[in-house]
Parts: structure tokens; sequence; C-alpha cells
């Protein structure tokens, strides 16, 4: 088992390599670049230059896509706008030597959960056909989700994962926040790969879900840890306002 602590964020361009060394000084072995307001880096050299230095550093990159991402909207011109911006972070991912592109997969709006699921199936079945199309290495990641009312419960991500092969991004803070619970059995029955990327941080959140993160309390890391599954390679990114230190913590933790 080995699991690869790092931060939700490597700023600008022009910093990223330097960024990457101090990440490495401490430590930290993964990354997510977020993209989360769009894909801001353009260039592929300087794509070419961040993903080499990462796999100098033996630091693991994964990409978060931009919010405004709905695969289940009743409009096919925002489905097919979903789709692009997915497919965009994909092709620079493939540049930065990037493992998988964490995105929000839809809400349900006027339809219902069955229909909804197949919506997010097919549009992620023709994401990985123009994926496999370029012959990328690339995946990509649902991501399980905070609020009740949103699509992307544990169950629904690993139906996903199941019928589609695509990657997986489980997000233990969201997860609370949706089922005021951690049911951490049920995870590890639920997601078989021998490869997790997860999303990891302390949380604020009421009877509808999520509200915001917060610095991840340590004795939350240590629930965390003893509970993940002993046979798997886990990414555990940290999205809490400090999430530099609070991945520091985590590793330190986990070292013993």
């Amino acid at each position: 088992m080995v699991i690869y602590f790092g931060p939700a964020g490597l700023g600008p361009v022009k910093t990223a390599t330097e960024r990457l060394e101090e990440y490495h000084k401490l430590g930290l072995k993964a990354c997510e670049i977020a993209f989360t307001y769009g894909v801001y880096i353009h260039n592929e050299k300087d794509a070419e230059e961040i993903g080499k230095t990462a796999k100098k550093l033996d630091i693991n990159l994964s990409i978060h896509a931009p919010y405004w991402i709905n695969l289940n909207s009743e409009e096919k011109k925002k489905v097919e706008e979903s789709k692009k911006r997915i497919l965009d972070c994909c092709k620079i991912g493939e540049v930065l030597q990037a493992d998988v592109v964490v995105f929000h997969p839809g809400y349900y709006g006027k339809m219902k959960e069955e229909e909804t699921y197949e919506n997010i199936k097919n549009a992620i079945l023709e994401i990985q056909k123009e994926i496999k199309k370029h012959n990328w290495k690339i995946k990509i990641a649902p991501e399980t989700m905070g609020k009740v009312n949103v699509f992307g419960s544990i169950e629904q991500i690993a139906k996903l994962v199941e019928e589609t092969n695509c990657s997986f991004c489980i997000d233990f803070a969201h997860v609370l926040a949706r089922e005021k619970k951690v049911d951490y059995e049920k995870i590890r029955s639920l997601f078989k790969p021998e490869k997790w990327h997860c999303h990891f941080s302390g949380i604020v959140y009421s009877e509808k879900g999520e509200r915001h993160h917060i610095k991840t309390p340590k004795e939350k890391w240590k629930e965390l840890l003893d509970n993940l599954p002993k046979n798997k390679d886990i990414i555990i990114i940290n999205e809490s306002p400090d999430m530099i230190n609070d991945s520091v913590d985590g590793l330190k933790m986990w070292k013993g």
C-alpha cells in the first residue's frame, strides 16, 4: 500500500516548477491542478516542463475540471460544452502526464434519478471514445458530490465505474456532508480498483449537505487513515483552506 498526499492547487504557470520543488521538499507526492475556473495552462511547452518536473520529483499530477459542467443538462448545447471542457482538460493533461481529470458530473434538474444516470453514463462513454481516438492514457474521474440534491452518491459513482470503466474520485468530506456519516466498509466494498483517487478535508455541512471546507482536524485524518484499505495505492488530495500544511499533517500521521 502506498499513499500519496498533496494539495489541490499548483498556482500560476511561471512558478509551477518551483512550487513542485517545494512540495517535494515537504515530502508531498501528489498535486491536483485546479482548472476549476478554466484551463489556465495553454502552452504545451509549459505543460511538458511541468510534467517532466513532476515525474522527476515523483509527484503524481491530476486535474480538476471546471466547475461549470453538467452532463445532464436539458440543453444539448450545454452537455456538448461540458464534454468539451473535460476533453480540453484531457488534452493538456496528457502533455502534463496527469493520471486523471476529476469532474462534477451533473444535476438532476427536472429529470429522475435513472434518466440522469443514463445521460451521464452515455456522456462519459462518448468522452472516452474521444480519448481512445487520440490514444491518450489519461482517465476521467467523476467525483462523489456533497449536496443531497445533486447527482454523485457513492453508489452512483461506483456504478459508473463498473459500467464504463472510468476512474473515480471519492471525496470523503462530500460523503460525510451528503450522508452525515462515512460508511468506510461500504466504500471499500463498492470500489474494487487497485488505485484510488481521493479528496479529503474538514467540512461544514447542513441538512442539505456541503457548505464549505475547513482546516482538516487531526482526529479526522486519523479516522480516515485507520479506515482506508490496506491493499491499494491511494492518492489523497487535500482541499482545505490550509491544504499544504494539512497534507503534511496527513503524511506525518501516516508515517507515524
